[in-house]
């Protein structure tokens, strides 16, 4: 488990990473993958329990997490890679011909710490609810853990998968919802405004915690909370406020840099605003 200090050293370095990987491969999605990097840090480095770089598809004793909203993609390459589940000079072949970092990820290739392919929107709760009865069938008592966009709940398989876990008692699940406001069309307020999500989740018989997916601090208490509540009878939830583009100031607080890759000029200006902690790739 690695400390506080650590993980806010991490953080910034995993954020050169993304803009790094994106402007190289002049494509993908750096502003939702900046606004996670403190749940991902967080997870990999201090809360789940991980079977070592010795990955198994089958998640047999360990933690495992799926990724919904696969189009960010470089946030998770960047923590796998960090934490040595590949090497992290491997982060240049992203997006590039015959890489196994594809733009969403992918199991044909046989990238360590990727279970199922993702990036389909609204597929990945249906899959941890698997994942996370399957577990139960075996006497599992480790924990799955899935992330998902804001706009991705605009999908109605997410509230089908939210009715099952809940009627189910699937109290061996924790799924965050990344909720920064924005999608790519613009403002999910705007395309599809979904109201209280946190309510609805409640409703659905969920529940419910809220996090500043922005502190480290607070997300490293908020999720070692969650796995508290597990075990009783309910699926967890966790609203994380997070801010879209987090870090690079010219791509916050818009949806602007959901799938846009920066220029050269752009690429320096965003690394002049974060410090190499660790070394990049």
């Amino acid at each position: 488990m690695t400390d506080l200090k650590e993980l806010e050293k991490l953080a910034p370095q995993v954020r050169r990473d993304i803009v790094r990987m994106v402007h190289d491969a002049k494509s993908g999605h750096p502003g939702g993958s900046l606004g996670c990097v403190e749940f991902f840090v967080a997870l990999y480095f201090n809360i789940m329990k991980l079977g070592g770089v010795n990955f198994k598809m089958d998640g047999k004793g360990e933690d495992m997490f799926f990724l919904s909203n696969g189009h960010i993609s470089p946030v998770w390459y960047s923590v796998l890679a960090r934490k040595g589940y590949f090497p992290v000079a491997e982060l240049a072949t992203f997006r590039k011909l015959n890489s196994r970092l594809q733009g969403h990820p992918a199991t044909h290739e046989g990238l360590p710490g990727i279970r199922v392919a993702s990036g389909s929107l609204g597929q990945g709760m249906s899959v941890a609810l698997g994942a996370a009865l399957s577990k139960k069938l075996n006497n599992d008592t480790s924990l799955v853990y899935s992330l998902h966009g804001d706009g991705e709940l605009q999908e109605g398989q997410i509230w089908e998968a939210a009715m099952f876990a809940a009627a189910n008692k699937v109290d061996n699940l924790i799924s965050t919802i990344d909720l920064n406001g924005q999608q790519i069309d613009g403002p999910t307020s705007e395309v599809l405004d979904m109201g209280d999500i946190a309510a609805k989740f409640k409703a659905f018989g969920w529940d419910v915690l809220s996090m500043d997916g922005a502190n480290m601090e607070n997300v490293v208490e908020t999720l070692q909370k969650a796995k508290t509540h597990t075990g009783k009878g309910k699926p967890v939830v966790i609203i994380m406020h997070t801010i879209m583009g987090n870090g690079v100031d010219y791509m916050m607080h818009t949806h602007k840099w959901h799938g846009v890759a920066p220029n050269d000029e752009e690429l320096d200006r965003a690394l002049g605003q974060l410090p190499e902690t660790i070394g990049d790739y």
